[in-house]
């Protein structure tokens, strides 16, 4: 008994000691520092919550069934068991306030953390009350039970987010948007947004000051920096955060949370590159992005359609290498049609189209050769809503055909020369929902006449940048692999018809007057790296977009790894350098080695009578991800045995954060070749000042050792 007794003096003490912290803590300023001891103490809460809500509510037992009131030895044991419930109430409550200070406010805050407070305080308050009338201590026991739920369910929502526990009662489904009344932000971004990231950044947890519970939170950033740049990757910083490894620090998700898939990672990336607009409709994109892609998988289809589908047979038929058949979206019977290729295009090939003609919805004939083609054929196509003929060379008896189309939405007309006759044709096409007629030499008073009759058509005739002076985009490269054995085609392509394409393959970067102009495919049998440029009259010319091509070379007879990689980026061990197979820009695609705490170091023989000229580094470099050049690439020949350098060389290392892109070091070997070679990379040590993970080692990640 007096073991109890001293137990029971020291727990009632106690809580006067919580109640006293509670109170100087809750009239503590939000910038007061705490020593890292408090800090701990404060990130247990969650840990602790779990004692006082079991303890309290056993106790609260005692006190509201009579009969175990009665029994003495019984009433000890649950008012111990209470006294230890509110102690363990207002440790909790103490550790809860100093959570408090680490980036948590909001109105949930408040009422979690005061409702916290007056459980524990009423808690106290019953013990030394308890022997007062039973009715008064049973409903005060009661007023307890229910506080202590509300108290958790506001937690719960601080930390699972709004009506947690009540979540599963709420069975309304949410309806699936069209494609025509989706948005991009609100149907595709939000939506990942709050179920990967949102926990940690909304009302009541605000972590790094970030809100993304709210567009004006979203749009106003945090404390490191803007959220999302409309079309600046390098300084955005949740594709910055997303984009580092796991254990890195600052990588968001943090790893012990639901991490983003690749194509959540991928649409995230893409909605920032695109402009992260936060108003743009879902039909406004290019059905060739990834987020179309996406939603069209996402959301209910924008029309269903009657007829039946054809057979999978001939549709795989009709596709070829200058001509691509395909759904409008995944299991629909209506198909898109797309030709590209001028040089391989036949207009007898547009017969094959009947074999579908009630199927095909969309048709695209951009820059094909279609002058004195009779378009009648297109009367057969009963369903064709949307026809794309931009820089064809139409002539006003072509257009004159157009006209039947009853069924036509959408008509694309850009880049061919309409005369009056045209346009007196297109103004009876009261049908169409959308006309696209850029650079097609209409006067004002030829535009105001379509925009007189078609009134309810919207009618874009494109930008007049007169007087302003913008830049081009860069090229697009075009090449079925990166990794070859005897020769790789490489094509180069822009939208722009009068743009000139300057390319180099030295390693120079292109210019307006020395480097070779684009006409034809470009044919390369080593391998090296492609840089272009686009340059056109009026305009600042485009970003130079560059991409590297490798030539498989000897395979050793025998290799092997002198440093062991770290775990996770292992890949297949030493015959990852020679297996000819290119890893995928992804650093967590399983093809790459990834040396962060040591150097890369590796060695191999050379077969008998096999000469080596050239040796070729593949790697990787995306700085978001804390991956550098090699801060120094060190090449050892075997001589007289021992091992000598031949090649020490210190790469350029990166000045900003770039996207994510393969690379190639090339080295010559001079003199005779080597009957075996070592490789040893230096990943960077300390990353720059620059960089948000300022001071922190970076990686060197490689996948292929060209031997040619």
């Amino acid at each position: 008994m007096r073991e109890k007794s001293t137990l029971r003096n020291l727990l009632e003490n106690c809580l006067f000691v919580w109640l006293g912290l509670s109170f100087v803590l809750s009239l503590s300023p939000e910038s007061t520092e705490f020593p890292s001891f408090f800090q701990v103490v404060g990130r247990s809460h969650p840990l602790l919550l779990h004692f006082p809500i079991v303890l309290l509510l056993a106790g609260i037992i005692f006190f509201l069934v009579p009969s175990l009131r009665e029994n003495n030895e019984v009433k000890n044991i649950g008012e111990l068991i209470f006294l230890a419930g509110a102690n363990f109430a207002g440790i909790t409550v103490v550790a809860g306030l100093i959570l408090a200070k680490e980036d948590y406010e909001g109105e949930a805050l408040n009422w979690h953390q005061w409702a916290g407070f007056l459980v524990f305080a009423f808690s106290v308050f019953i013990y030394f009350f308890r022997n007062i009338s039973s009715k008064t201590i049973g409903f005060s026991a009661m007023i307890l039970a229910i506080g202590v739920i509300l108290t958790g369910h506001w937690g719960a929502n601080l930390t699972h987010g709004e009506d947690f526990l009540l979540a599963p009662l709420n069975t309304e489904e949410s309806q699936v948007p069209t494609m025509a009344e989706a948005e991009v932000f609100r149907d595709i971004i939000q939506p990942i947004l709050e179920a990967k990231c949102v926990t940690c950044h909304r009302e009541g947890k605000i972590k790094g000051e970030l809100r993304l519970d709210h567009l004006e939170g979203i749009q106003k950033g945090g404390k490191t920096g803007p959220f999302a740049l409309a079309g600046d990757l390098e300084n955005s910083m949740m594709v910055q955060r997303i984009g580092l490894p796991m254990d890195a620090k600052e990588h968001m998700p943090p790893k012990n949370k639901a991490q983003l898939s690749e194509e959540e990672l991928s649409i995230l990336k893409e909605w920032v590159a695109n402009g992260a607009k936060f108003n743009q409709k879902m039909e406004e994109l290019e059905k060739e992005s990834k987020l179309y892609q996406f939603a069209s998988l996402r959301f209910q289809p924008e029309k269903t359609y009657e007829f039946e589908a054809a057979s999978p047979e001939t549709v795989k038929e009709l596709n070829n290498f200058y001509r691509t058949v395909m759904p409008l979206y995944p299991e629909s019977p209506a198909l898109v049609v797309s030709y590209f290729g001028i040089a391989a295009f036949d207009t007898a090939s547009l017969n094959d189209l009947k074999k579908v003609k009630t199927q095909i919805v969309e048709l695209s004939l951009n820059k094909m050769p279609l002058e004195n083609l009779d378009l009648g054929f297109l009367e057969d196509f009963n369903n064709l809503e949307k026809l794309t003929l931009n820089f064809s060379g139409l002539s006003s008896k072509q257009i004159e055909q157009l006209g039947k189309l009853s069924s036509l939405q959408e008509l694309a007309l850009s880049g061919n020369n309409l005369q009056q006759e045209s346009v007196k044709i297109l103004s009876q096409m009261n049908h169409l929902k959308k006309l696209f007629l850029w650079q097609t030499g209409l006067s004002d008073s030829q535009k105001n006449e379509l925009k007189k009759n078609l009134p309810t058509t919207r009618i874009d005739f494109g930008f007049d940048g007169k007087g302003i002076i913008y830049e081009l985009n860069p090229p697009k490269i075009s090449q079925a692999k990166t990794l070859f054995k005897d020769s790789l085609e490489l094509e180069l392509s822009h939208p722009i018809p009068v743009a000139e394409i300057r390319y180099t393959l030295d390693g120079t970067e292109p210019d307006s007057l020395n480097s070779p102009i684009y006409a034809q495919p470009i044919w390369i049998n080593q391998s090296g790296k492609i840089q272009a440029k686009v340059f056109a009259p009026d305009w600042k010319s485009s970003p130079t977009v560059s991409s590297v091509y490798m030539k498989s070379g000897l395979s050793p007879s025998d290799s092997k790894l002198l440093n062991a990689p770290n775990p996770r980026y292992q890949a297949q061990g030493a015959s990852t350098l020679f297996d000819q197979i290119k890893g995928k820009n992804n650093h967590t695609s399983g093809e790459w080695l990834g040396y962060s705490d040591q150097a890369f170091e590796a060695e191999f023989e050379i077969p008998e009578n096999q000469n080596v000229e050239s040796l070729g580094l593949s790697l990787l470099y995306h700085e978001s991800a804390y991956i550098f050049p090699p801060t120094q690439v060190e090449i050892f020949s075997w001589e007289d045995g021992r091992w000598k350098s031949i090649i020490r060389d210190q790469p350029k290392q990166s000045e900003k954060i770039g996207e994510i892109r393969s690379e190639l070091l090339q080295y010559k070997i001079q003199g005779n070749s080597p009957q075996k070679i070592k490789v040893k990379l230096n990943p960077i040590s300390s990353l720059p000042a620059w960089h948000p993970g300022a001071g922190a080692k970076g990686w060197v990640f490689i996948d292929e050792i060209l031997l040619n």
